[in-house]
């Protein structure tokens, strides 16, 4: 078996947003705007690699904003145990994507080497750029790391046969996308290279952004990496749900089977 399969497991959502907080120009930032928060799952045969954690309960309620399962809780439906899993795939260390680090003790974190720079680095001296991550988060990556537990990439890398890595920024300075070999031909899985289908479609950028280039180059990366744009999978899009069919549970979609009909954004 060559091909991998890719589960999107929705764990949490915020709909009290807007336009606003999802597009830098937009012509109605005041229009409802929800948000869907994912954790990925690439499974062929036995192998299982996880991309991301989520956040937990305890994160979700210090931020207002809780989570509908404990990531643990939506991995089970496809019979994912927390202590088995080995791998991970962080794409960055922003609260959402990697706040379940601890949740997953026995996991390998594969993470660009620049993102670890930024998260302890001068730039989280300012309010700003801090706000997405929090410490404890990038302090389990870092005893992670002394745990021998931390493989660093430097932009493009291999992680299996059929899955690689590719430094995006714009977002988060070593926040990566992930390339995965399906039968329906090469998926990306985009993470926060673009939140919505709407951001690489449209050319519109986040307000969450480091830097603003890196984050526009970023949107043609993505397209170059994959077979087709519909084989892109956004970050945070409900639309996922709507154009990929339901998996193991209603809060799985199954993605490698490619979309069931077409974006229209």
């Amino acid at each position: 078996m060559n091909d991998w399969e890719i589960h999107a497991v929705k764990y949490a959502d915020r709909n009290a947003r807007t336009r606003a907080d999802s597009f830098i120009i937009d012509d109605n930032h005041n229009a409802p705007h929800a948000m869907d928060y994912y954790i990925w799952v690439l499974r062929r045969g036995d192998q299982v690699l996880l991309v991301d954690t989520g956040y937990d309960a305890d994160e979700g309620t210090a931020r207002g904003r809780p989570i509908a399962l404990d990531p643990r809780e939506a991995l089970r439906p496809l019979g994912i145990t927390p202590e088995a899993v080995s791998q991970v795939i962080v794409t960055h260390l922003h609260y959402d994507h990697a706040g379940g680090l601890h949740l997953f003790p026995n996991a390998t974190l594969h993470m660009q080497a620049a993102e670890m720079t930024f998260a302890t680095g001068p730039c989280m001296c300012d309010d700003h750029l801090r706000a997405p991550f929090t410490a404890n988060h990038v302090c389990e990556a870092v005893q992670r790391l002394y745990s021998g537990k931390v493989v660093f990439h430097e932009g493009d890398a291999e992680i299996a046969d059929g899955v690689t890595v590719h430094c995006i920024g714009g977002h988060s300075r070593g926040l990566q996308c992930v390339r995965v070999r399906t039968g329906v031909g090469w998926m990306v899985l985009a993470s926060d290279a673009s939140h919505y289908y709407e951001n690489f479609m449209a050319r519109k950028a986040f307000p969450i952004v480091v830097d603003m280039q890196d984050m526009l180059d970023g949107f043609e990366t993505l397209e170059r990496l994959a077979s087709h744009p519909k084989l892109i999978i956004p970050g945070h899009d409900p639309l996922v749900r709507e154009v990929f069919p339901v998996g193991a549970a209603p809060h799985i979609h199954r993605l490698d089977p490619g979309p069931l009909k077409e974006v229209e954004i």
